[in-house]
């Protein structure tokens, strides 16, 4: 923001002073204000006037004080970088590229963020990576539902299945999760399909396991493709479910025939490994 400016208004306590300040600003030219303790703060780009901000702020409200002082050059291009890291999550580490030099490509899950979700900072990718690989046996296929970067088809690929179908309906995630694929060396046995996975399981069944991390409204939706398609013996693994909802979604699944296997549960997330009664 190399150039811009930063407005900190001090209003006052009379009544009226805030909103009469707010409403200065607004009328100069502020495109946002956002409230910082007892001030107002507001951020103006290279050319803009000011100082005449500042006066109109004075003249509606007399007794504000009113300071503006540069803000520092900051890249965003990387500044954004430091809010992703690397998580490790039983034997594999999912990490952004600039994270990895130094970590075994063979556990290692390389995810550039983009478009999809499924970058590792989120608790319930890391419920299903924690929950994988007691479930994942070498050689087994594995169908991935939501998959959006594809971070855990990847998973199940290190983890030793033979194949893998990353299955996800937005078409503006599938360009990334093709990318992490290819990034990740797993081209040979993950596929990346674009469609809805209760009208594509059922072509890819039998499958031996089934990742689902989608909201919870969704997994209800999937149970009975779900089990269609399951190979016996085979495991779901579930997220995307509050642990509000843990309760009523355990009742949901026995009602329609699962029990739970395994949990996991980090922050206000739950997920589940069940299986066919």
């Amino acid at each position: 923001m190399a150039g811009w400016t930063s407005l900190r208004v001090e209003p006052g306590e009379a009544a009226g002073a805030r909103e009469a300040a707010l409403a200065a600003l607004f009328g100069a030219g502020a495109q946002g204000v956002h409230e910082d303790g007892v001030r107002l703060v507001t951020h103006f780009p290279p050319g803009a006037d000011v100082d005449a901000v500042r006066a109109a702020v004075v003249a509606a409200v007399p007794q504000a004080v009113a300071t503006q002082e540069p803000l520092p050059a900051v890249d965003w291009s990387e500044a954004w970088k430091a809010r992703i890291g690397a998580h490790a999550v039983g034997a594999l580490t999912i990490a952004p590229p600039w994270l990895a030099d130094g970590l075994d490509p063979a556990r290692t899950i390389i995810i550039e963020p983009g478009m999809a979700f499924g970058t590792g900072e989120h608790a319930t990718t890391r419920g299903v990576a924690r929950l994988l690989p007691a479930v994942l046996r070498p050689g087994q296929t594995v169908a991935d539902l939501g998959a959006g970067s594809a971070v855990l088809s990847i998973a199940a690929a290190k983890l030793g299945a033979a194949r893998v179908y990353a299955v996800e309906v937005d078409p503006d995630a599938i360009p990334d999760a093709e990318a992490n694929v290819q990034r990740n060396g797993e081209g040979a046995r993950v596929h990346v399909f674009e469609g809805d996975a209760e009208a594509l399981l059922p072509l890819l069944a039998p499958v031996d396991v089934i990742l689902a991390n989608i909201i919870s409204s969704v997994l209800v939706m999937l149970l009975p493709a779900m089990a269609a398609a399951l190979a016996p013996g085979g495991r779901a693994i579930l997220s995307g479910i509050l642990r509000e909802e843990r309760d009523g979604m355990v009742a949901t699944l026995q009602a329609a025939g699962w029990e739970v296997v395994a949990e996991d549960t980090e922050e206000p997330w739950w997920s589940v490994t069940v299986a066919r009664r």
